[in-house]
């Protein structure tokens, strides 16, 4: 029985890592055809609240996508609506194996398919727009992938040899501009499996007539709030816009040149427009630092589909720590806990959920309610592909065996070479720190497993079989690789044990991570239904009890205590605002001086809070459990360097 560990750094092409030329085949790590990895656990709990309500539902409760749209060939809405729904729709059934989800999806297949015209253009007569039909080529290449469909491809083909002719004298436009990397990711697609030269030079034509993102974010990038529209500070368009450059890395080979220039893209975002919660505001446009800055539920999801094309392309483990990020804090927030109805805002300090007037760059009063179709009803249509299409990313097959992009409970039935490999991913991960993987397979042969080793798991330690795994200098982009004979390997178990992390924020401010989770604290909700409401429900939310908290002794974060309870049946739910599956024990005072600017909460007050009352046990929960919740604190007490070993003052 042998074992090694070995690395490979980002953006190699050659020996154990892909072996393949990012420049003529595609991406570097691949991704499993969509039904390989199946939820368990939470996970799919959560997918099963998704299935039996919005998404299940929403062609019965929601004309746009019902019978009479456009894209199954009647007078209804003919834009994105429909290819948006399909786009969560298609994956959803896949990775729960659904047959009712399947069939609802299959008449909207057919129709797409059967649309296509002679010169290759498809989809409804009553709109020519390049960019709705760039979602739904992502949908039928998604399909095709569960189904073998052999009717996709072809289709594919005449499509896009439509598009070499006509986009020099129709080029892309307005949405389509700001996210032909999607266009060209499908070209990809269809690349991968013919090797048809001249796909390359419609991927050349589609680069050259998109927005060139990280140009704009790293160098261009507004300082604050923007104040009229612009598609370059959209927040959805930058979230696609940010995979712009790992589409290009694809054609010319730089993935290291293309992985360092979206790192300033990030940096930017976030000197900017980041948020408590760690990503950049949209509401809808990019917002500022503020923590009453929205950010919209379609960012969120396509910015989780950016981060795995990321993973795919890069092959570093910090693109699995944002897909964790955005997965274990923002998707499950920007919905109610049973998932009836979405928010089109969340904020991270967000105290009342209410009709009533934000400041947000552009939405509506209603925008931060829980509902069918706040404001407007992009993210009615494209909230669905956020949990399945994580599931489906958890892994990617690298040529010489499998990575681990995220950890989930999950298994994954997929090959290596032409031998069948099962793994089960056993874990109440983020919830708890403990991840057990166990391969099955009959392959004698050994192959690589590299695990993900998240950057803020300090403290991490692996075991094989019992027998210890030393991390350190082994872990290179964020990941560790195991290469071995897998018959009888026994439990791989990752431990990434959780200490409290606290960032500082303006004004002397904080914000609270535990492992992958942003910690918040909770008021406690008061759920009020609005009658007559369309869909499932509308929903306002109150506070049960006082929001305005600050944090103390934050030079100890790492010692405060967690205690854990079981994961509820609604994983990201709140039995009470005291209780969640995971909390955080935080040394905390009210702060009496901060007040409501309105129907939310006004800035933190500069730290050090000298106005407060008495100490008390602050319980931070989940921010993605929280629909109400105060995420970034003024402190009680100075930032103390290390060796200042003076007491703050103001306790």
């Amino acid at each position: 029985m042998t074992m090694s560990y070995t690395s490979t750094p980002t953006g190699s092409t050659a020996g154990s890592s892909t072996g393949v030329s990012a420049g003529t085949a595609g991406r570097p790590h691949r991704p499993l055809p969509l039904g390989s990895i199946t939820p368990r656990g939470w996970l799919l709990d959560q997918l099963r609240l998704q299935a039996d309500n919005i998404t299940g539902q929403l062609e019965a409760i929601w004309p746009d996508v019902g019978p009479d749209s456009g894209w199954r060939g009647g007078p209804g809405e003919n834009w994105e609506r429909g290819p948006y729904y399909l786009d969560g729709l298609v994956p959803l059934a896949h990775v729960l194996q659904d047959a009712r989800l399947t069939a609802l999806a299959e008449p909207w297949i057919e129709w797409i398919l059967g649309s296509q015209r002679d010169d290759g253009f498809f989809g409804p007569t009553g709109n020519d727009d390049w960019w709705p039909r760039m979602v739904a080529l992502k949908v039928l290449t998604q399909h095709a992938e569960a189904t073998g469909d052999e009717r996709v491809a072809p289709f594919l083909s005449r499509y896009f040899r439509h598009q070499l002719d006509h986009l020099p004298g129709r080029p892309l436009t307005s949405w389509g501009r700001a996210r032909g990397a999607d266009n060209a990711l499908s070209v990809w697609w269809l690349y991968e499996r013919t090797g048809d030269a001249w796909l390359l030079d419609l991927v050349d034509l589609l680069a050259a007539q998109t927005t060139r993102w990280d140009d704009y974010l790293a160098d261009e990038l507004i300082t604050g709030p923007a104040r009229t529209f612009s598609h370059r500070t959209h927040g959805p368009n930058v979230a696609m816009g940010l995979k712009t450059g790992a589409v290009a890395a694809l054609r010319d080979h730089d993935l290291a040149g293309h992985a360092d220039r979206t790192e300033t893209s990030f940096g930017a975002l976030d000197r900017w427009h980041g948020q408590a919660n760690g990503w950049f505001s949209g509401d809808e446009w990019l917002g500022g630092r503020e923590a009453t800055a929205g950010i919209e539920t379609c960012q969120v999801v396509e910015m989780m589909f950016t981060a795995a094309v990321h993973a795919q392309v890069y092959g570093r483990g910090v693109d699995g720590d944002r897909l964790e990020s955005l997965a274990y804090n923002l998707l499950p927030a920007s919905s109610d806990p049973e998932m009836r109805g979405h928010q089109y805002h969340q904020q991270a300090n967000q105290v009342e959920v209410s009709v009533a007037r934000r400041e947000w760059s552009f939405s509506s009063d209603d925008a931060g309610i829980f509902g069918l179709e706040p404001h407007f009803g992009c993210c009615t249509a494209n909230l669905h592909q956020g949990w399945p299409k994580f599931v489906s990313h958890l892994w990617l097959r690298d040529d010489d065996g499998l990575r681990a992009v995220a950890y989930a409970p999950s298994e994954v039935a997929t090959s290596v070479d032409e031998d069948p490999v099962a793994i089960t991913v056993d874990t109440e991960y983020p919830f708890d720190e403990t991840v057990t993987i166990r391969v099955s397979t009959a392959r004698t042969t050994p192959f690589a497993l590299r695990l993900r080793i998240p950057e803020w798991a300090t403290e991490a330690s692996l075991t094989v079989g019992g027998v210890v795994v030393p991390l350190g200098v082994s872990v290179v982009d964020g990941y560790v690789t195991l290469v071995r004979d897998w018959t009888a390997a026994g439990d791989v178990v990752l431990v990434l044990p959780m200490r409290a992390r606290v960032v500082r924020r303006e004004r002397q401010a904080a914000a609270v991570r535990l492992g992958p989770l942003t910690m918040v604290y909770s008021p406690g909700e008061r759920w009020v239904s609005h009658d007559g409401a369309p869909g499932i429900g509308e929903w306002e939310v109150h506070p049960r009890g006082s929001w305005n908290w600050a944090l103390a002794e934050v030079r100890d974060a790492g010692e405060w205590r967690v205690t854990r309870g079981t994961v509820p049946s609604a994983p990201w739910s709140l039995r009470d605002r005291r209780s969640a599956a995971v909390v955080l024990h935080a040394p905390g005072a009210r702060a009496t001086e901060w007040r409501k600017d309105g129907a939310q909460a006004s800035v933190p007050p500069a730290s050090p809070v000298l106005d407060h009352g008495p100490d008390d046990d602050l319980r931070l929960v989940p921010y993605g459990s929280a629909r109400l919740r105060v995420t970034e604190f003024p402190v009680i007490g100075n930032w103390r360097d290390v060796d200042d070993l003076e007491e703050p003052t103001g306790r």
